[in-house]
């Protein structure tokens, strides 16, 4: 299968087009949005030079299920699924913050504290914890939604005064967040794993508030295997991971952390091929179930535009 990097489809009542890191967001007359999940691969908030065949699929349908498994807790923007790669939702007035929701200190979170930082958005950390170790309660440390370049970490009292977020709103998505990555860390237990962290995303519909874009995937969320997860702490070992960290190793590994004058590592054949296989791995692992390629893949672009036309058509 070709990797699906660039889209750029006419459908009916179309009025935009963004192009995010890895989604294509089509607005369909003010009232939806069709979201395709490229192929692409981002790290370090760049977008890496090769897709990654399969990908978008494996987030678009890890996304649609946990949204379909969270709609008793936040309504969300939801609508169908018409391809595997495809989300058709109501369109929403997205809110310009993240909930980055935090159950262990690692990550970019376990790098702040090594350097000495003992707050985090606004939020105290204990002292004396190690890497991947786990907080007493969840804690919700929020960033900037940056259209280009990195997201800033920023505190809830910060996002109330600059009023970024009005007050009662933000309370509710704090709520929202925290309720999400509750059930998220039981549907992950049920399958053998521990939800580490992970990042919510909200918009607003005619005054009511509505969870959007992604939820519970490898891209946006960290995952260890529960089994062993004590006795790797004890020795002071690297968890198991499923998450899209092997990726930012991997950059790491060969000398690219997204900063100036660095160079993406050649990605070759066997690279993309791999992480293919991991996020199949990864798929199959968070969902419990196994993962269907897609038969219609000689002419992907031609596949998702009939799809997504067909079903506009009848909506």
């Amino acid at each position: 299968m070709n990797a699906v990097v660039k889209t750029n489809f006419q459908f009916p009542k179309q009025k935009s087009l963004y192009v995010g890191k890895v989604r294509d967001v089509y607005n369909i007359d003010d009232k939806y949005m069709a979201m395709v999940v490229s192929d692409r691969i981002s790290a370090f908030d760049v977008v890496l030079p090769k897709g990654i065949p399969y990908k978008g699929q494996v987030l678009n349908q890890i996304a649609a299920k946990f949204l379909d498994a969270t709609q008793d807790i936040v309504p969300n923007w939801k609508l169908a699924t018409p391809d595997p790669m495809v989300t058709v939702g109501l369109k929403c007035e997205g809110f310009r913050v993240e909930m980055i929701v935090r159950g262990y200190l690692a990550g970019s979170a376990w790098r702040e504290y090594k350097a000495g930082a003992r707050t985090l958005c606004g939020v105290q950390l204990p002292e004396g914890m190690i890497e991947n170790q786990k907080f007493p309660t969840p804690i919700v440390t929020p960033t900037t939604k940056a259209d280009e370049g990195h997201d800033e970490n920023i505190s809830k009292e910060e996002i109330i005064r600059t009023g970024l977020v009005a007050k009662e709103d933000y309370e509710q998505l704090e709520k929202y967040a925290l309720a999400l990555f509750q059930r998220g860390t039981e549907i992950a237990a049920a399958q053998g794993l521990i939800l580490v962290d992970t990042k919510y995303e909200f918009g607003k519909r005619d005054g009511k508030i509505y969870l959007i874009d992604e939820i519970h995937t490898p891209d946006s969320s960290r995952y260890f295997y529960a089994e062993g997860y004590e006795e790797r702490q004890a020795k002071g070992e690297r968890q198991r991971q499923l998450s899209k960290e092997f990726v930012r190793e991997w950059l790491m590994e060969n000398g690219f952390q997204g900063k100036e004058g660095q160079q993406v590592p050649e990605m070759t054949d066997e690279i993309v091929n791999s992480i293919t296989e991991r996020y199949i791995e990864l798929y199959e692992h968070i969902t419990g179930e196994k993962f269907q390629k897609c038969e219609d893949c000689t002419d992907v672009a031609a596949r998702i535009e009939k799809n997504v036309s067909a079903w506009l058509a009848n909506n």
